[in-house]
């Protein structure tokens, strides 16, 4: 490939991670605020913190090069937070809803993943020895941050397996029973 066809792929490319981190930004508080479990907001709230520095090294390559981030709108984000968005408006039961933020915030990762891969192997052979240094601590954090979520989803997921939806739970005798059926007669 031409190195200036890949230099040109290379900057869009970043171009792209950037708007994602800042949609990213922008998303994360709403999902901390969405769960009940202390460790995953603990979870958002540091990936919110990490996501604030991503977006500060692609500013310092952007430096560098004497390029602006802005520009280009990440499509493959604003896709994966809209989903997460969904899932909250759609109101499930705390332990579905936290089950559904860590899947949400797992394939953000990877998509991340992904990205960062690509841009620090074209960083690599465009010669920017700075951006693969920046790009691969990003890179570090992001399979890092993947990580402790599988670990907090293998309990996370466990809740919300034992967890029956109010639909499936057996009725309940006694007033509190005849005080919903007259409350669902009259709705």
């Amino acid at each position: 490939m031409n190195e200036n066809l890949l230099r040109k792929l290379y900057v869009d490319e970043l171009k792209d991670l950037y708007s994602a981190e800042n949609q990213l930004i922008k998303a994360l508080p709403k999902m901390a605020k969405a769960t009940d479990s202390e460790e995953l907001r603990n979870a958002f709230e540091e990936h919110l913190k990490q996501t604030q520095e991503h977006a500060s090294r692609l500013e310092r390559i952007f430096n560098e090069m004497q390029e602006s981030p802005k520009g280009k709108k990440c499509r493959g984000m604003e896709g994966l937070i809209e989903e997460g968005s969904e899932m909250i408006e759609e109101d499930p039961e705390p332990a579905e809803l936290n089950a559904g933020l860590i899947a949400a915030a797992q394939r953000v990762e990877h998509y991340e993943i992904a990205g960062y891969g690509c841009v620090r192997t074209y960083a690599s052979l465009l010669g920017e020895e700075s951006a693969v240094s920046l790009l691969e601590m990003t890179l570090a954090e992001e399979k890092e941050t993947d990580e402790k979520l599988t670990e907090l989803s293998e309990e996370i997921n466990a809740i919300a397996a034992e967890t029956e939806s109010e639909e499936e739970k057996p009725e309940t005798s006694g007033r509190k029973a005849k005080a919903d059926k007259a409350r669902a007669a009259r709705a």
